[in-house]
């Protein structure tokens, strides 16, 4: 019998068990990527999320390999530390005949490995023969694909399809093929090498004769097309030297972090990798795509805070965040995307039901908060590199949104803004909480809309002060000015009609009717990131935030224990979500609470050495069970990676070092620096500050933290500030 579960969010993520059981492993290129099980295959198991996908379709829904007819035994299966590869050693399973065993378990290796590049999966098998006589068995591969798009994946139900094609069969090729009914055709070509003994439209099976000491190599090499194709095939060998020299000049664009503790640098080395696996081969540059497999594609939100997090190590992913966004950002009113003058992007979907319209996602403008934190991102890479030449070219963006804002944001003009679903299929919630039950009162009972959230208006703050800056420098004084007053005034405002005193938190947000939303929730330290929040409140939140009933002993719950729609299961209401967490620590080392800050910090680092190759999900339970043996527990259907988790220790160790790097000026700040107590160094290589890079030492000098440069220009001041002091560093 089929377990249903009736949800009102038609986007949820069905689930009939868990990726942590499942031990599925990833690679992606661009908008191609592939979730395949250990042993490399694709198999319908778990959440049925295995596959390979381009542009938001499922161009294979089976790839499984044999040995004889049985499944090899897996020695190792990982990602190398790159993300680039997938690598497997395996052996044969007894092969037995007429009752006896014809070829002993372990007599043949098969070392397999896997890379995507260029919408194209690379896999190559090699077997050696390590028995003493000569060995005869048989490869065979079963292969499907059904052309699913990614919402039917997730759950969504579809009352038609497309047609699937008859497939194309020559002697070391099979191409499937399926018309959609958006009219594009999308084929899956595989290419075989040698060429196999049996072929046909569902398997290829390859004979292995073997002597003592032989190897032998089969390559499979499967290309994901839209509409007809004739290109040229690159081989294994050449593909991958490709991809080896692109990935080599992605790693130059982010500052090299390395610690005394290699535990750290594990941890630190994946993010990175999952960071820039998460732009690299994207067709909008260095954007970051949000996560795989939900959202392998672009996001207004996410691409903006990932960019946030990493901005000092990695500057050029601002940039190009803020380009796209403004070439795509919304010029008239479109109530069936959400999408209104100024407003910036959501997401952009590629697949047949976003071309559809069976789901508003093909160009959907259905975030409150995507608008504000663009102009925040703008001011951000202003501040780190007075790059006038791009400012001038997005300051009309900028003042776009700074409009919507002011106008299409503040629904009914009380000085804060709401939202309120103007699309029949779009989101509910838009705030970074989009679940359907995320906003609520202190019985639980679901809010009315249109919504206000704290956070929003925090952001709103944030762009605000920060759209002065810009102004100011491109000589715009009175704006500047303006700008400044709105902000401060905005702040009055919404310390009147957010905090709480009780509560000893700002609400999680207004009703339509501004009735609060007397809920404690980890939104309100969002308003400590960008400084609304008045110094005594501040005080009150961050000493709560900390408590047991917040922080879990991995990280801050998204939702107080205490509260009625409480569980450490769910999506939004009592899960630990590490950006969220990063934010938070930004905002408590910004009021000076630097000891909180490296508390955040410590905890999902102890988190991820329980996560497997110490990759931080998109979020996980939020149980309390700190203990050194039983680690966090994962949450089913978590993206992972996923772009602003990765970047999370970027932004935690900004906060807790305190680093501000002024390009233009080429100097670099640290504030009070502080390292975890298992770490008496921290080196920072290729610094980039303006035209030039520096490698710096952070390092435990007795009570205090101190900064050293240990290579690079003398042009570059580094500055230690202590309170009132400053201890500046040639």
């Amino acid at each position: 019998m089929e377990d249903v579960i009736q949800i009102k969010d038609q986007y949820y993520v069905l689930a009939t068990s868990s990726l942590a059981d499942d031990r599925t492993r990833v690679l992606k290129w661009g908008d191609t990527f592939a979730v395949f099980n250990r042993l490399g295959d694709v198999e319908s198991i778990g959440v049925g999320e295995q596959g390979l996908y381009h542009r938001g379709t499922r161009y294979l829904s089976r790839l499984t390999l044999r040995m004889g007819d049985k499944i090899p035994q897996l020695l190792r299966s990982t990602v190398q530390n790159d993300n680039a590869f997938l690598t497997l050693d395996m052996m044969n399973p007894d092969v037995y005949k007429d009752g006896r065993v014809l070829v002993p378990r372990g007599a043949v290796h098969l070392f397999r490995s896997k890379f995507l590049w260029q919408d194209v999966c690379y896999d190559k098998l090699r077997l050696a023969n390590f028995h003493s006589i000569p060995i005869e068995t048989s490869i065979t591969l079963e292969f499907a694909a059904d052309y699913a798009d990614i919402f039917q994946v997730r759950g969504t139900k579809r009352e038609h399809a497309g047609e699937i094609l008859p497939p194309i069969i020559e002697r070391d090729c099979v191409v499937l093929s399926y018309r959609g009914l958006d009219r594009r055709l999308r084929c899956t070509r595989l290419q075989f090498s040698p060429v196999p003994e049996h072929i046909s439209d569902h398997s290829v099976s390859f004979k292995v004769a073997l002597n003592p000491k032989d190897e032998m190599a089969i390559s499979i090499t499967t290309f994901c097309e839209q509409q007809t194709s004739n290109r040229t095939t690159i081989d294994f060998g050449a593909a991958m030297d490709q991809a080896l020299s692109t990935l080599e000049q992605g790693r130059n664009q982010f500052c090299e972090i390395t610690t005394s503790d290699f535990r750290f640098n594990t941890w630190l080395s994946r993010s990175q990798a999952d960071v820039h696996m998460m732009i690299s081969g994207n067709p909008e540059g260095a954007y970051p795509y949000a996560g795989v497999p939900w959202f392998n594609t672009v996001f207004g939100r996410d691409g903006i805070l990932t960019a946030m997090e990493c901005l000092w190590a990695a500057p050029g992913i601002a940039k190009s965040v803020l380009k796209f966004l403004a070439e795509h950002q919304a010029t008239s009113v479109v109530p069936e995307e959400d999408a209104e003058p100024g407003k910036i992007l959501h997401e952009m979907r590629h697949g047949e039901m976003a071309n559809l319209k069976e789901v508003p996602f093909g160009r959907y403008y259905g975030s409150v908060d995507s608008t504000p934190l663009f102009v925040m991102l703008a001011g951000a890479y202003f501040d780190y590199s007075r790059d006038g030449d791009f400012l001038k070219e997005i300051w009309p963006n900028i003042l776009a949104a700074l409009d919507w804002i002011d106008n299409y944001g503040d629904i009914d003009k009380d000085g804060f803004v709401e939202y309120e679903r103007k699309s029949k299929t779009g989101l509910t919630q838009q705030g970074w909480k989009d679940s359907h039950d995320s906003v609520f009162y202190k019985d639980g009972i679901l809010a009315a809309p249109p919504i206000a959230l704290c956070e929003v208006q925090a952001y709103v703050y944030g762009a605000k002060k920060a759209a002065s800056r810009i102004a100011a420098y491109l000589g715009n004084s009175d704006l500047a000015e303006s700008l400044n007053r709105k902000a401060d005034r905005l702040k009055d405002e919404f310390e009147r009609a957010f905090w709480d005193e009780e509560l000893g938190a700002y609400v999680l947000a207004l009703d339509g009717q501004k009735k609060p939303c007397r809920v404690r929730s980890s939104n309100a330290g969002h308003c400590l990131w960008t400084g609304i929040a008045g110094a005594a409140h501040a005080q009150i939140l961050a000493k709560s935030l900390m408590q047991e009933d917040y922080f879990c002993g991995w990280g801050i719950r998204t939702l107080s224990s205490g509260e009625v729609r409480y569980n450490p299961m769910s999506y939004h209401n009592g899960s630990v979500w590490p950006h969220d967490n990063a934010i938070v620590a930004s905002g408590l080392a910004r009021y000076g609470y630097k000891d909180e800050a490296l508390r955040v910090l410590g905890a999902l680092f102890d988190a991820s050495t329980f996560m497997e190759f110490n990759r931080l999900p998109e979020l996980f339970c939020g149980f309390h069970k700190r203990s050194d043996v039983e680690g966090p527990t994962l949450y089913p259907v978590a993206c992972s990676p996923q772009a602003w988790a990765a970047a999370s220790p970027y932004s935690l160790f900004e906060s807790c070092l305190g680093i501000t790097v002024h390009a233009a000026d080429r100097v670099v700040d640290f504030v009070d620096p502080r390292l975890p107590s298992t770490i008496s160094y921290l080196d920072l290589a290729d610094l980039c500050v303006g035209d030039r890079t520096i490698d710096l030492r952070v390092f435990r000098d007795g009570e205090t933290v101190n900064v050293k440069v240990t290579k690079g220009s003398a042009d570059v001041k580094v500055r230690v500030l202590r309170a009132s002091a400053a201890f500046t560093h040639a």
